[in-house]
């Protein structure tokens, strides 16, 4: 009876380590991952079960119910993160179950240009195909909600390049971009420059907007601010076009005439009203924010493009007049007012 049972223990020993050596291989053997990875997508709501069963249909994963098992025996199930994953060859079963639970995903990243409108910014972050859209153009509720209390968000969000995982919001996006202006104005307003003609961070917010939409070259920028600063000290009407051109609207089709800087009804024509517009025209940047609140010194008092992304500043209006006779009236074939394609 005894010489039985322990043939018995032997060969119940042995099974124990089959199943084990065996458990143990299935467990630490590459997963069939292709060369160039695997995507794979968590979801809202989605369970270990599910996640492993769709590897497992996928080819993945041969042995489902023993990641399943170890998972829920660990309590990994529970700590799956959601998003989208980059499987690269060379996991197996326990180190799939750490990346799936250290939430390594994928992380996309979405560029807001500096100048832009905030309706193109609004655009770009629709065509992202990894943030779900939710909002509802520039009069969506919430925005208008954070912008409190203004009324207009042109120019309340940073243009920046910002960094988001599948199944991010765009209004999220742009949450953190109202935040990073919101910053980024108070640290350069507290940095300012005595006597500037601005009695809120927002007006020159409003100036650096115009900065940005009438330069792009970043030497320039303090420049024009200095001739624009100059100006409002003096009690000079700003005359710069692109104010001019964001009031038109979508009746802008290009070409600006003289009839349009002659228009009172235009709260944007600087040619007709005095001191700043009444909001931003763009998103600015940084740079453009600094020089608002840093205007180099000078006398000049105008200046015109000369066609090849920079502009000729002069400090009499005859200087200007011939400025304009050489540059706008003898326009180069490959004539550009701006180095940028601005949106």
């Amino acid at each position: 009876m005894l010489r039985k049972l322990l043939i018995a223990l032997a060969i119940l020993a042995a099974i124990l380590v089959w199943i084990w050596d065996e458990v143990r291989t299935r467990w630490s053997t590459e997963l069939d991952i292709p060369a160039d990875g695997f995507v794979l997508t968590i979801d809202h709501g989605d369970s270990l079960r599910t996640v492993v069963d769709a590897l497992a249909q996928a080819g993945v994963v041969p042995h489902p119910d023993l990641m399943v098992l170890y998972g829920r025996w660990t309590g990994v199930d529970q700590q799956i993160k959601r998003g989208e994953y980059r499987l690269s060859p060379g996991l197996n079963a326990k180190t799939l179950l750490a990346v799936l639970q250290k939430g390594d995903v994928i992380r996309y990243q979405v560029t807001l240009p500096e100048g832009i409108s905030v309706q193109a910014a609004l655009d770009i972050l629709s065509q992202q195909s990894q943030l779900d859209s939710t909002i509802e153009g520039v009069t969506d509720r919430r925005i208008l909600q954070l912008i409190r209390p203004h009324k207009n968000p042109e120019g309340l969000f940073f243009p920046d390049s910002y960094q988001y995982v599948r199944g991010d919001t765009d209004w999220s996006i742009l949450q953190r971009a109202y935040s990073t202006m919101r910053d980024v104005l108070d640290d350069e307003w507290e940095a300012r420059e005595e006597a500037l003609p601005y009695a809120t961070p927002y007006e020159a917010l409003i100036m650096a907007s115009i900065i940005e939409r009438e330069t792009g070259l970043p030497e320039e920028r303090g420049q024009i601010a200095g001739v624009f600063v100059r100006r409002l000290q003096r009690g000079m009407l700003l005359q710069t076009d692109p104010t001019v051109i964001y009031g038109l609207g979508p009746a802008f089709d290009g070409n600006l005439k003289r009839r349009h800087l002659s228009e009172e009804d235009n709260a944007y024509n600087t040619y007709r009203r005095a001191g700043l517009p009444p909001t931003p025209i763009a998103l600015p940047g940084r740079g453009a924010i600094h020089a608002a609140l840093h205007p180099e010194p000078g006398t000049a008092l105008y200046f015109v493009a000369r066609g090849d992304g920079g502009h000729v500043f002069s400090d009499t209006l005859s200087q200007h007049n011939e400025a304009v006779r050489e540059y706008q009236l003898k326009r180069r074939k490959d004539y550009t007012s701006s180095p940028r394609v601005r949106q």
